[in-house]
């Protein structure tokens, strides 16, 4: 097994490029076309998950979907018609054009029966020891011999509470390096590891992400590749600190959830039913001060409000989540003025 240990999202990207490259002869074809893959399984280990916002300019990731799309999953849903708004592509992995198979949040909360998300806090609270705390989301009753374009690629998460902080370990079968693993997964996961730490009254600890199949599609791949070497992004020694905002202190993070957390929950509910641009007020400042300017930010956007997007985003406290979208709406708007 091979294994990053990194300080977060923007260092494991890098370095988990770099590992694809080393491995350009391991390809293959898939479904979706020629990957490269790392002949073993990979361990990213990361030793500040909070530090979830990936700033790589090659790779320009969306920050209000990844951001928006966590909270939809600790709300439980399985809704096309809310994600889709904040990405359109989401409609080519459901299967009726109403719901999407594999939705994380629902097999966390709804899918087996029951919400494995207070049950497993539930446990750690009571016996912070437990060792069977595992959250499902693979259902061999489902996955197996189906037709379905959304089956999950992560498979199972692992919690455990050692020296007063919450470790995760997420099993993951078949993990994209550009658009999963380092995209959207590790915003899913490490917001889920916040909640879950805030709901169990500890720490947040180490997130491990392991990757069966750590790929990467090799005509995406290599553009970028090539984008990020004539950036010197692999030379780590003298440039990672340069890449990095969180090193350097530029941004920093903001705390998902400073009430209690039923209400949280009540506060994460309202959100989903938000309209944007209405007038809620919430208890709890995350929503308030950073998920509301986001969604106000995205709707003057799609409205072709581009000048009002700009400005909503700016009142947007968490400056790593401000700062991304922010960067992100403005090379997508000039982009647009080609």
């Amino acid at each position: 097994m091979k294994v990053i240990n990194c300080r977060n999202v923007n260092d494991g990207f890098v370095k988990a490029m770099d590992l694809i490259a080393q491995n350009k002869e391991y390809t293959f074809p898939s479904r979706a076309g020629e990957v490269i893959e790392v002949p073993q399984p990979v361990a990213t280990v990361y030793g500040n998950s909070k530090e979830r916002v990936l700033f790589e300019d090659a790779r320009n990731a969306n920050p209000f979907f990844h951001l928006i799309e966590s909270l939809w999953m600790l709300g439980g849903c399985n809704d096309l018609e809310y994600i889709k708004y904040y990405n359109k592509r989401m409609s080519q992995f459901s299967d009726d054009g109403e719901t999407l198979q594999g939705s994380y949040g629902f097999r966390w909360r709804e899918h087996f029966g029951g919400d494995q998300l207070g049950v497993i806090i539930e446990r750690l609270r009571n016996d912070p020891s437990d060792r069977r705390c595992v959250l499902q989301m693979w259902d061999p009753h489902v996955d197996f011999n189906t037709e379905s374009v959304d089956v999950p690629c992560n498979t199972a998460i692992y919690f455990k509470v050692r020296d007063g902080k919450l470790d995760m370990t997420v099993s993951n079968r078949s993990n994209d390096v550009i658009w999963g693993a380092f995209g959207a997964n590790v915003v899913h996961m490490s917001i889920l590891q916040e909640y879950m730490a805030y709901g169990i009254g500890v720490e947040i600890g180490t997130y491990t992400q392991v990757s069966d199949s750590l790929h990467a599609y090799t005509d995406l791949f290599y553009d970028m590749y090539n984008q990020m070497e004539a950036e010197d992004a692999f030379d780590f020694y003298s440039q990672m600190s340069l890449r990095n905002p969180y090193d350097n202190k530029a941004i920093n993070w903001f705390p998902l959830i400073s009430t209690d957390i039923m209400t949280w929950e009540q506060d994460l509910t309202r959100f989903l039913c938000r309209a944007p641009m209405s007038s809620v007020d919430f208890a709890d400042p995350f929503f308030n001060e950073v998920a509301v300017p986001l969604q106000d930010a995205w709707y003057l956007y799609k409205s072709e409000e581009y000048d009002e997007a700009l400005i909503e985003v700016q009142s947007c406290l968490a400056s790593d989540w401000g700062t991304a979208a922010y960067n992100w709406l403005n090379k997508s708007i000039s982009n647009k003025g080609k």
